[in-house]
C-alpha cells in the first residue's frame, strides 16, 4: 500500500477520458494484422478520478462491480507466455472460486500489455504469440468487453464446451482480472467507474469485424449479414454521472477483478472501465499488465 502522504497526495486527480463521438452511428471496429480501423471516432472529456485505496472496503464485486484482491502468483515473468500458461490459468481460476464461491470458472485467454510502444513491437516481432496470450498497448477507451444482449448465448456456447456434461447452472459472471506487474508508479493505471453510477440502458454495442484487410469506407458502412452474431463490446458515450476510481501504485502482488457481465442483475452487473494518463506524477515507469479473461458459472 502507498504511503499515507502519497494517498492524501493522489486522493483525487483530474485525467481525460475518451467517450465515443456524440455523432456516432454505425459502431464497427475492423480489425486485421497490425492495424484497427474505427466507423467512429472518440472525444476526451475531463473527469475526476478519485482513489479507492482510503476506501477498498465498499467497493466490492457486488456493489462495485470490482474488487482490489490480495493475491501472489508463482509466476516469476508474465512475460514468458509458457510459464504464464502453465501457472497463472489454475491461480487464476482457485482465486475466482474464492472471491466469489462460483462452482466452475473457465479461462478463455490473457492478454499482455504495455504502455512502450517499443517493446509492443518487438514482442509481436519475435513471433511470442498465440490466440491465448498476445501483447497490446493499454486501451484507452470508456469500454466493457462484453455487451449485454450477447453475453449469454456467449456463456451458453462455453459451458456446452467445457463442461458438456455439466448440471447446469443458474447465475454466470464474466469476469476481468487484472494485475499490473512493473514497479509502482505507473503512468497508465486502470480506472473503473462504480456500477451505481450507470445508467440501466447506456452503452453503444461495438461490432468486432476481423478481415483479411481494411475494406474502405463504403464498404466498412455497408449491411453485414449477421452483424447481431459477431464478437461485441460496449461503448459508453460521455455521461457526467460517471463516478470514476482507481487504485494508485498497485503491485504485482494485488490483482483487481471487475465484472464483464452478471446474469444477476439485482447486484452490480458490469463495470465500464479504461486506462488513463496519469499526470500527477513527475516521472513514472512504464506500466505492463495481464488481463485474464475468465467466465464463472454457479451450477445447480
Amino acid at each position: 500500500m502507498p504511503p499515507a502522504e502519497q494517498i492524501s497526495r493522489l486522493e483525487d486527480l483530474d485525467a481525460q477520458l475518451n467517450y465515443v463521438e456524440q455523432g456516432a452511428s454505425i459502431m464497427r471496429r475492423f480489425i486485421t494484422t497490425g492495424n484497427e480501423v474505427n466507423t467512429f471516432g472518440y472525444e476526451a472529456y475531463p473527469v475526476r478520478i478519485r482513489n479507492a485505496r482510503p476506501h477498498r472496503e465498499r467497493f466490492t464485486l457486488d456493489r462495485a462491480g470490482f474488487e482490489l484482491l490480495d493475491h501472489r502468483s508463482a509466476v516469476s515473468d508474465f512475460l514468458d507466455e509458457r510459464q504464464v500458461a502453465a501457472v497463472y490459468p489454475e491461480e487464476a481460476i482457485a482465486l475466482v472460486k474464492r472471491a466469489t464461491g462460483a462452482s466452475s470458472v473457465f479461462v478463455t485467454n490473457w492478454n499482455l500489455r504495455s504502455t512502450d510502444d517499443a517493446e509492443v513491437h518487438d514482442f509481436r516481432a519475435s513471433g511470442r504469440l498465440s490466440h491465448t496470450g498476445r501483447m497490446q498497448p493499454p486501451g484507452q477507451q470508456v469500454h466493457i468487453d462484453h455487451y449485454p444482449p450477447d453475453a449469454e448465448r456467449v456463456a451458453n456456447a462455453l459451458y456446452a464446451e467445457r463442461a458438456p456434461d455439466g448440471p447446469g447452472y443458474s447465475r454466470f459472471i464474466c469476469f476481468s482480472l487484472w494485475r499490473t506487474f512493473s514497479e509502482p508508479p505507473q503512468d497508465q493505471p486502470l480506472a473503473m467507474s462504480e456500477f451505481p453510477s450507470i445508467d440501466e440502458n447506456e452503452g453503444l454495442r461495438n461490432a468486432l469485424v476481423f478481415c483479411d484487410e481494411i475494406p474502405d469506407e463504403t464498404a466498412m458502412r455497408a449491411p453485414i449479414e449477421g452483424e447481431d452474431r459477431l464478437k461485441a463490446a460496449t461503448l459508453f458515450k460521455f455521461n457526467p454521472r460517471h463516478r470514476w476510481w482507481y487504485f494508485p501504485d498497485m503491485h504485482r502482488d494485488e490483482a483487481v477483478l471487475l465484472k464483464f457481465h452478471d446474469s444477476d442483475k439485482s447486484v452490480a452487473w458490469r463495470v465500464p472501465h479504461t486506462a488513463f494518463t496519469d499526470r500527477s506524477i513527475a516521472h513514472p515507469n512504464i506500466r505492463r499488465s495481464i488481463e485474464l479473461r475468465c467466465t464463472a458459472y454457479f451450477e445447480h
